[in-house]
């Protein structure tokens, strides 16, 4: 199993310099090789594919004004091209948006092959470096890992980190358990179980909201282009980092539970994209990480032998009455228990609707097998047979 462990690490000021030129040329490279296929294309010219774009480069090379790019590695300018014609192959197969352009702030990221670094006794030089990396190995690597890629990269409050991916052979599938589960997502409480569990709601967005306000605030007085706005924009980014990495520890400690506690896990598709029009609740949805969470639950599965279920968002989980199979016509957002009028059930309307997609997901397994996968034909639980026919489900996330 392929896998990659990111650490972060403190660069030399030579160091430093060369990878921010590294930065610099490959996003140089994406742009400008973004910017040719833009123009092909809209001249009626043919796709910009891997081949062209590599020999656009080393002509760009030759160039006077682009002699820079002979400077720094060219692994990275490489390895740039192809990811931008995977990004292409997915834009054209509906699964992603198209390319944009790539900016000087935020995110930046270099990766580097293994003829492009030296791995020896746990050490790690990159190309034209002569000193290796000082990483700080906060968890080790797997017993005789060798790294087949390295990628390299800052975040915009300043802090680099370096991922290197291996062979994993310790992740193997866990022992066999009977439970199943449903999740139901929300706002008061980030999951409910079917087993009646509730997972409270970090909300470490709202609990870092002050401070990133009087940052904000303190940032928008300060001159542009001035050192003390560069300042204040670092500032304002490890604000936002913070939260970013407490959210992305909470979803990771609860995902692993949940896998290894269960042997399938079912999650309701939520329309993000369509609640965050509600101003109302936009900034609470929007901070919640609803879709990196089943993300996590989707690989975790994977790697370790579980199966994971996605049940279709036009379901009525929440209007269905588990005990009995009632649907009310109407079930407003404030009523947060009901009495089903057919069998008289008292339910909780979060822990009913985990309940239901539980069911909806063992009732799909058992009709179409363990293994549901988009490929083979999606099954959407609460549509018409027209709408089954023309719905696409997402490529790698199974849908019932």
């Amino acid at each position: 199993m392929k896998r990659a462990f990111r650490y972060g690490f403190y660069p030399t000021r030579e160091q430093a310099h060369l990878l921010n030129r590294t930065f610099g040329c490959v996003r140089m490279v994406w742009n400008e090789t973004l910017r040719t296929s833009d123009a092909r294309w809209k001249n009626g010219g043919s796709r910009l594919t891997y081949r062209l774009a590599s020999s656009h480069l080393t002509d760009l090379k030759k160039r006077l004004e682009f002699q820079f790019l002979n400077e720094v590695s060219s692994v990275p300018l490489q390895q740039c091209l192809r990811h931008q014609e995977a990004a292409f192959s997915a834009f054209f197969a509906k699964r992603a948006r198209h390319p944009r352009f790539k900016g000087r702030r935020g995110r930046q990221s270099a990766e580097f092959t293994s003829s492009a670094f030296r791995w020896k006794d746990g050490q790690l030089a990159l190309a034209k470096m002569k000193e290796p990396l000082a990483i700080r190995w906060s968890r080790p690597l797997p017993l005789e890992a060798v790294p087949s890629t390295v990628t390299v990269s800052r975040d915009a409050s300043g802090r680099w980190h370096v991922s290197l991916l291996v062979e994993d052979p310790t992740v193997v599938p866990l022992p066999a358990v009977a439970e199943t589960v449903g999740v139901d997502l929300g706002l008061k409480d980030f999951a409910v179980l079917s087993t009646g569990e509730r997972i409270a709601h970090p909300k470490h967005y709202q609990r870092k909201l002050a401070t990133l306000t009087r940052r904000q605030r303190r940032l928008s007085r300060k001159k542009k282009g001035g050192a003390n706005r560069r300042k204040a924009q670092a500032k304002v980014a490890r604000a936002h980092a913070h939260v970013v990495d407490a959210r992305r520890d909470f979803l990771h400690k609860l995902s692993t539970n949940l896998v290894r506690r269960f042997k399938r896990i079912s999650v309701e598709d939520l329309n993000v994209a369509g609640m965050v029009r509600n101003r109302c609740l936009a900034q609470s949805i929007a901070t919640s990480g609803w879709a990196e969470f089943r993300m996590q639950l989707f690989y975790k599965c994977q790697w370790y032998g579980r199966t994971f279920v996605q049940v279709n968002r036009f379901f009525p989980s929440s209007k269905t009455c588990s005990t009995c199979g009632h649907v009310l016509d109407l079930l407003d957002l404030g009523t947060r228990a009901w009495t089903c009028p057919e069998c008289g059930t008292r339910h909780d309307r979060d822990i009913n609707a985990a309940i239901n997609i539980d069911l909806a997901a063992g009732r799909a397994v058992r009709v179409c097998g363990a293994d549901v996968r988009p490929r083979h034909g999606a099954i959407h639980i609460g549509q018409s047979a027209l709408k089954q026919k023309t719905s696409v489900a997402k490529p790698g996330i199974p849908f019932v």
